[in-house]
């Protein structure tokens, strides 16, 4: 297995497959960037080429600042998806602990239970969870949008960290019993720092979607203090005219941060995907 790994042309492969995957994957990027330093009649009329002298143009970002408080929903927006990560790493990791270390009757149904929350999507409930946060006052509040998206990512969270919390060491865990230590310290001094990688896949995989979503943020929290930057984006798209040059400069700026919070995420990423792949 080692000499097929370490193979020149299994490398050259592999590193092959990489830059092409990673050329696929950024292109769209790519060209979003490109169009918004361009005039509305360049993006239009070549939409693949680089910004030259007579196409470029920075309208749409200066549109951006002018209209609406984008500072304002950047801030909102990494609100709650840093504090909705934490909290369904934090809620999602000690629910995985309990299930893969306790052995109690309904252990199984608990975790079918748990689990089903990833083939039920959560916009079912919509108007349920809507009446819910009218009744508890919670409507036009950024913690509306973090307790929809923590119960929205706790489900993926403790299927994939509980597999993952099953393969800890059962002798390292009740060698820190006999040392006296106590359960919540043998769960964050001893397994958290084993299961790194998982978590970091489950940040990256529920990140995304939380900092893209449009639903919740139109139905739960459309006041202008607390919209999100997807849904402040919506501004420069009309039903009869939309604003390209802004719309993309918006994007254009709503991608660093996500693209920021996966290189710091990546390494952890790529060990938690393929922790197992290979023996």
């Amino acid at each position: 297995m080692n000499k097929a790994r370490n193979n020149p042309l299994n490398m050259t492969l592999m590193h092959g497959a990489l830059i092409l995957y990673t050329i696929i994957a950024l292109f769209p990027v790519f060209v979003i960037l490109i169009n918004s330093l361009k005039t509305r009649k360049a993006i239009f009329r070549e939409p693949l080429a680089l910004p030259s002298s007579d196409s470029f143009s920075l309208v749409g970002y200066q549109t951006v600042f002018k209209q609406g408080d984008f500072f304002l929903y950047m801030q909102n927006s990494l609100i709650v998806t840093v504090v909705s990560i934490f909290l369904v790493l934090l809620f999602g990791a000690m629910a995985a602990f309990a299930l893969s270390e306790y052995r109690f009757k309904g252990n199984t149904l608990m975790g079918l239970y748990l689990a089903l929350g990833i083939m039920i999507p959560i916009r079912i409930g919509t108007v349920a969870i809507l009446e819910m946060m009218v009744a508890t006052g919670l409507v036009n509040s950024l913690w509306a949008l973090i307790l929809v998206y923590t119960a929205q990512g706790l489900p993926l969270a403790v299927f994939i960290l509980s597999e993952f919390m099953r393969q800890v060491s059962e002798d390292l865990k009740n060698a820190g019993r006999i040392d006296g230590l106590s359960e919540y310290t043998i769960f964050f001094r001893l397994v958290l720092p084993l299961v790194r990688p998982a978590m970091a896949t489950v940040a990256v995989f529920n990140m995304i979607p939380i900092w893209n979503d449009l639903w919740f943020p139109l139905i739960l929290a459309p006041a202008e203090e607390v919209k999100t930057l997807t849904l402040g984006s919506q501004v420069f798209i009309g039903q009869f005219v939309t604003d390209w040059n802004a719309v993309l400069s918006a994007l254009s700026m709503a991608i660093l941060p996500v693209l920021i919070l996966y290189v710091i995420f990546s390494r952890q990423l790529i060990r938690g995907i393929t922790s197992g792949a290979v023996k």
